[in-house]
């Protein structure tokens, strides 16, 4: 690739290196965290995800429960509680999201109860994709998806990133495989 070396995202505030993330990581160890704005876009799939079961329940509720006094109090109840969850739960997600590049390969790592870490090495990564969604583009957000050699989870999407990180990531991530592909 030619051109000027690109500019890695800014650090983590020095002052914060000590402190631990929701996920368990040490934010001065290489793992970066979403953008605060990502988390509105976490919170609106969430809620526009559960609101639509939340309506759709109000069917079989309407049906099923329609001469007894219950029905009124747990249509509102699942209007209410199943959004809501989904909020609580968007901003929970957004918060353990983190991820990291270094000189082995990209990695993200997701959740706090069940923790999922997904490592691509470099000599895996094939090509690479940016979306941007319109929420994404109203957030100034992108999804990176970095498409890997192999048939098992041939695919790591990382959705939320800034767009400044989304770009540098890839343009980072094409430098290996340009070099990869020098090297064959």
């Amino acid at each position: 690739m030619t051109g000027p070396e690109p500019v890695p995202p800014p650090a983590p505030d020095p002052a914060a290196a000590d402190s631990v993330d929701p996920a368990g990581a040490s934010i001065g160890d290489g793992w970066r965290p979403l953008p605060l704005r990502a988390r509105w876009l976490f919170v609106l799939g969430n809620l526009f995800g559960l609101g639509a079961l939340a309506i759709g329940l109000l069917v079989p509720i309407g049906l099923l429960l329609r001469d007894t006094p219950f029905a009124l109090p747990l249509a509102l109840a699942v209007l209410v509680a199943l959004p809501a969850w989904g909020a609580w739960l968007a901003v929970r997600q957004y918060a353990c999201t983190r991820w990291r590049l270094d000189a082995h390969g990209y990695t993200l790592r997701r959740g706090r109860l069940w923790q999922r870490e997904t490592f691509v090495p470099r000599s895996r990564v094939q090509h690479l994709d940016l979306q941007r969604g319109p929420l994404e583009r109203r957030f100034g957000l992108a999804t990176l998806v970095v498409h890997t050699a192999g048939t098992r989870h041939n695919a790591v999407s990382t959705t939320g990133l800034g767009e400044d990180d989304a770009e540098w990531l890839r343009d980072q991530l094409a430098q290996w495989i340009e070099a990869d592909d020098d090297d064959a």
